[in-house]
C-alpha cells in the first residue's frame, strides 16, 4: 500500500497520531478594565500608579500604545468588543433607555446580535461571564455560564452578582477553571474596578496618601493598583491550573477616566467625552509562544478584538466585522491607517435610530485627530494627538486640507448630517 495512503488511513482513524491532528487552539481570557484614563500604568510611564501585573503582561506580549475604544460610554463600548461592531451597527449607543421605556426593551439588539461566545461556542468553546454585563442574563450574550441575572427586579441593570467579582475574590473564576472540560473556554472578565465606588483597601490607600494630594485623588490611584492585584489572581490561576501556555490573553479598558480632586467623580474631557482622556485605551496582547514581545504604535481599536480571537481559534471573521486581525498587524502594518468612534447620550433617545442619539463623531490618521459635533453650534476640531496628547491647541483654522480629507473619510465611514 503507498505510503501516502497509509498516512491517509492514519489521520482518518479512530486513533488520530499527534502529528495528524489539528493544531490545539487557546483558550482566550478578555480582561475589561472599568473606568482608568490611558496613563494610569506603570506600563505607559505613570511615575507612581503600581501596575506589576499588568507591566509584565505588557512586557511579555504585544502592547498597543496607540489602542481606542470607539466610544467612551461603558455600555456601548463593551457592546462593540463582544459584538466587534461599532455601537452605530449593533444600535446599542447608550447606558439607559429613554425615560419611561421598559429597560427590557434596550435588549433586542444583543439578542439579534451575534456575539464572541455565540461564534466560539458553534467552534466548541465553553465559556463564562463575570462582571460588567449591561445586556440582561449572560445567557442573552451567547454564554455558556456567568454571574449576571439581569433581572431588573432584583437589581439587574448592568452586572448585579457579576460586580462582585475581583472586589469579593475570583472563587467563581476557579471554579469554572478547574472543571473537568477538555474544551478551549473563553473567559469574561470585566470587574468594577477602579470604577466607583472608590473604596480601596486601607493598605494601599496608604501607599497612595500624600502631603498635597486630595484624598480622592489617592484613592483613584489605590483602586487602580487594587484591579492590578485582581489581574495578577487571574494570571496566576491560569498558571497554577497549567493553562497559561496555551491561554490567549487581552487587556484593555472600557473607557477613560480623569479623576476630580474634589470627588471621586470623572472630570471633563474624560468618560462620556471624544477626547483622549475618554477614548484611549492602550491594549495588551499576550500568548506565550505565539506573540513576540514588542511595544506596537499603530492605531487600534477594541472593534480589532473580535476578529483577533476569531483567527486564533481557527475561524474566519464574517465581513460585517469591520476590525482587523491585531496578530497579523506586524506583517500587514499598513492594512489600515485610520480608526473610527462615536459617542452618544448617556440616555438612548431612540433606540433603533443610532443618530437620533448621536453627540460626535470622531477619527485618527496619523498624528491627526479630528473632532466633528453632531450639533452645529459646536465647532469641528482638529489635534496633533502625537505632540499635544491633552488636546489643548485645535489646529482646525490652520490646516483646512486635513480636516477636509478627514471629515470625507468619516463620511465614508458613516454618514451623518449635522442638524
Amino acid at each position: 500500500m503507498p505510503r501516502i495512503v497509509l498516512l491517509l488511513l492514519c489521520c482518518l482513524g479512530a486513533s488520530l497520531s499527534t502529528a495528524c491532528q489539528a493544531p490545539t487552539r487557546p483558550n482566550v481570557v478578555l480582561i475589561i478594565g472599568d473606568d482608568q484614563a490611558w496613563t494610569d500604568f506603570g506600563f505607559m510611564g505613570h511615575p507612581e500608579i503600581r501596575t506589576p501585573n499588568l507591566d509584565r503582561l505588557a512586557e511579555g506580549g504585544v502592547l498597543f500604545s496607540r489602542a481606542y475604544v470607539p466610544t467612551s460610554l461603558c455600555r456601548p463600548s463593551l457592546a462593540s468588543i463582544v459584538t466587534g461592531q461599532y455601537p452605530h451597527q449593533h444600535r446599542i449607543t447608550s447606558n439607559d433607555p429613554p425615560k419611561g421605556t421598559d429597560r427590557q426593551e434596550m435588549l433586542r439588539h444583543i439578542d439579534r446580535a451575534e456575539t464572541l461566545p455565540d461564534r466560539l461556542h458553534r467552534a466548541g468553546y465553553r465559556s463564562f461571564q463575570t462582571g460588567k454585563w449591561w445586556e440582561g442574563s449572560y445567557e442573552r450574550g451567547g454564554f455558556d455560564g456567568g454571574m449576571t441575572h439581569g433581572d431588573p427586579s432584583r437589581g439587574g441593570r448592568h452586572g448585579d452578582e457579576g460586580l462582585k467579582i475581583g472586589r469579593e475574590g475570583l472563587a467563581p473564576i476557579a471554579s469554572f477553571l478547574n472543571r473537568d472540560d477538555d474544551r478551549p473556554f473563553f473567559l469574561w472578565y470585566a470587574p468594577f474596578l477602579p470604577h466607583t465606588p472608590h473604596n480601596p483597601p486601607e493598605r494601599l490607600l496608604k501607599k497612595y496618601r500624600a502631603d498635597g494630594r486630595p484624598e480622592p485623588i489617592a484613592k483613584y490611584m489605590a483602586m487602580c493598583e487594587w484591579f492590578d492585584e485582581t489581574c495578577g489572581e487571574l494570571l496566576t490561576l491560569l498558571e497554577e491550573t497549567g493553562q497559561r501556555e496555551n491561554t490567549l490573553v487581552l487587556f484593555i479598558t472600557d473607557n477613560g477616566w480623569i479623576n476630580r480632586p474634589d470627588a471621586s467623580r470623572y472630570a471633563p474631557r474624560s468618560k462620556r467625552s471624544p477626547y483622549e482622556g475618554g477614548v484611549r485605551a492602550p491594549m495588551i496582547v499576550s500568548w506565550p509562544g505565539h506573540v513576540s514581545p514588542r511595544i506596537d504604535t499603530a492605531l487600534a481599536s477594541s472593534i480589532d478584538i473580535a476578529p483577533t480571537v476569531l483567527r486564533a481559534a481557527g475561524l474566519v471573521p464574517p465581513r460585517e466585522l469591520p476590525g482587523i486581525d491585531l496578530l497579523a498587524m506586524a506583517e500587514e502594518p499598513a492594512q489600515r491607517d485610520t480608526i473610527f468612534g462615536e459617542i452618544f447620550t448617556h440616555d438612548a433617545v431612540d433606540l433603533d435610530d443610532p443618530a437620533a442619539s448621536l453627540l460626535y463623531r470622531w477619527c485618527i490618521r496619523g498624528r491627526w485627530k479630528l473632532i466633528v459635533p453632531t450639533s452645529p453650534d459646536e465647532p469641528i476640531e482638529l489635534f496633533d494627538v502625537i505632540a499635544d496628547p491633552t488636546e489643548l491647541r485645535d489646529l482646525a483654522a490652520e490646516h483646512p486640507d486635513v480636516v477636509r480629507d478627514l471629515a470625507a473619510a468619516l463620511d465614508r465611514w458613516w454618514t451623518v448630517e449635522r442638524t
